[in-house]
């Protein structure tokens, strides 16, 4: 499946990734530019993003639906409480809504 979705839910037609702040490169607190190496990183981390964006299209393409759940949205000082964030996926997961982000502090 493109982009090794980490949940996938046949049924629903729906997929969840879960993707790490820094390897994504997500704008938020969690994400720092390294220092050293700054060419390096600045090619891996935009690879990554390339990437991801290459299987996101891929699955909504195929007609799948797509939950992304932020490693901010589970840790640090704007994490979610587990429970509200369980409530939230599931609700996305029962509705028609093609697409669904979940990051520290907000949902959109």
């Amino acid at each position: 499946m493109p982009g090794r979705p980490d949940l996938v839910f046949a049924r629903y037609k729906a997929v969840v990734f879960v993707n790490g702040c820094f390897w994504h490169g997500h704008d938020c607190p969690l994400f720092k530019w390294p220092k050293t190496r700054e060419e390096f990183w600045r090619e891996k981390i935009g690879g990554n993003q390339r990437r991801d964006e290459q299987a996101l299209s891929s699955l909504r393409a195929a007609g799948w639906r797509i939950a992304c759940v932020w490693e901010c949205a589970l840790k640090g000082r704007g994490k979610l409480p587990r429970e509200d964030l369980i409530d939230n996926i599931s609700t996305w997961l029962s509705s028609d809504r093609k697409e669904a982000t979940f990051r520290g502090g907000d949902t959109v």
